[in-house]
């Protein structure tokens, strides 16, 4: 059985390393949970220093490209990039270090219909396995759909099997934030880590509401550790009290 892996997370806002709750980002700001006095490039060192490959910096918003860039380049290849990335730019993180690049919103037009040649064409202009697409969701009556423009937005998407084989076709991973709970440390979404835990083709990274080690062996047992996972409001490097970065390391190298 595969084992469910932490993986690192740099979310930026403003230009700063921050945690907030995710469903309130909008044009006037977003609910904080922590700023960082820390520099991105200071996190980006330590995760490789820990060879924690896998993470990602997400662009919550304008004004956090100078930040992105510093920290791709204290890793170069060893983190994912994400926001506001279309075939226009997409070459252009690459080249400033990312290891693969995250699409979500350029993925659909403004009423949420997608746009599948914009993936094709981007899969075909970098490699498959250098497009990761997040389809970070929220819970509507029949199940969930994705969300886009800052998870403000519900588009036509379901989340279920049949839709996440479709896509792979056209990428080496899948990201996708629980938006619903996102940033409220009050646990995960049990029934969205068990429809994901089904698929059993490329790389899944779960993320939202997670509290602590248990949440990530609940992961890893509701998925059969086919899920990854990132912790951010709760780690301690994120002002967090639910779990430490060095319980995360321990983890990962099988300790629990």
């Amino acid at each position: 059985m595969t084992r469910t892996k932490f993986r690192p997370c740099i979310d930026l806002h403003q230009g700063k390393v921050k945690q907030i709750v995710g469903g309130t980002l909008n044009d006037e700001g977003a609910v904080e949970n922590f700023v960082s006095e820390k520099s991105p490039e200071w996190y980006a060192e330590k995760f490789r220093g820990d060879a924690l490959g896998g993470g990602h910096v997400i662009q919550l918003g304008p004004g956090n490209s100078k930040a992105a860039r510093a920290a791709l380049a204290a890793w170069p290849g060893g983190l994912q990039i994400g926001g506001g990335i279309n075939l226009e730019n997409a070459q252009e993180w690459i080249d400033a270090g990312a290891g693969q690049v995250i699409v979500t919103s350029w993925l659909f037009d403004a009423e949420g219909h997608f746009l599948k040649e914009r993936l094709e064409q981007l899969a075909e202009q970098l490699g498959k396995e250098r497009v990761v697409v997040d389809l970070s969701c929220r819970r509507v009556e029949e199940g969930w759909k994705v969300a886009m423009n800052r998870w403000q937005t519900i588009t036509e998407m379901p989340i279920n099997l049949e839709v996440i084989e479709q896509i792979a076709e056209f990428c080496g991973e899948f990201l996708i934030h629980a938006a619903d709970v996102e940033g409220k440390c009050g646990g995960v979404d049990e029934e969205l880590v068990a429809l994901l835990g089904q698929w059993q083709g490329c790389p899944v990274t779960y993320a939202g509401g997670v509290r602590g080690l248990d949440d990530l062996k609940l992961i890893h047992e509701a998925s059969g550790g086919r899920l990854d996972a990132t912790v951010g409001s709760a780690l301690d490097l994120f002002g967090g009290s639910g779990v430490t970065y060095d319980e995360l390391l321990g983890w990962n190298q099988g300790d629990e």
